[in-house]
């Protein structure tokens, strides 16, 4: 009993002077739109893959950006390097017209909230929305990594992976596709 006693005196100024917890949101209440950090609106705006082509990308299914980035190593001929800027292009036009239709749809569901009268209608109605949004910018971008594989020669494939560090692969992971040439 005079441990557990002398225990609990012990840590009694510990508790009584503890600093609250924080929330890890903290400081984020100053946002125009709380959901959406500003790199990611930015991202949005920019056209940006965001993660959006990880499973194509991780998976040999180059993407046009770095293939842009990385058309003279990969030794690209006149007519891939048109293919790819136009891929790019098209891929971008579209993940910027859709990134913005969601910053749009993110204030709306952030404003709904700050009204102070939001209904579990429109809250359904904006999440949904903003999913499918999502959905329709994410497979943007994964079409574009598509065509990349096409336009591609299984040697481009795996050094783009090189390049990329993606580490090496007994048969470049390539089997089963098709190309273009």
């Amino acid at each position: 009993m005079k441990f557990n006693l002398a225990f609990i005196m012990l840590l009694l100024p510990v508790c009584l002077f503890a600093q609250p917890a924080t929330s890890p949101y903290a400081g984020e209440e100053q946002r125009e739109i709380k959901a959406l950090a500003p790199q990611e609106i930015a991202g949005y705006r920019a056209g940006a893959g965001m993660g959006f082509a990880k499973a194509a990308e991780l998976n040999h299914y180059p993407g046009p950006k770095h293939v842009m980035e990385l058309a003279e190593k990969l030794a690209l001929t006149p007519e891939q390097n048109a293919a790819v800027k136009e891929s790019y292009d098209r891929m971008r036009q579209s993940a910027v017209q859709l990134g913005e239709q969601i910053i749009d749809q993110e204030k709306a569901l952030n404003d709904a909230f700050a009204a102070g009268n939001v209904l579990p209608e429109r809250v359904k109605e904006l999440v949904t929305s903003i999913a499918e949004l999502k959905g329709k910018l994410r497979f943007v971008h994964l079409q574009a990594h598509l065509e990349m594989r096409e336009l591609l020669s299984p040697k481009q494939i795996q050094q783009y992976d090189q390049l990329r560090g993606y580490g090496s692969h007994i048969d470049g992971g390539h089997s089963g596709h098709k190309h273009q040439h």
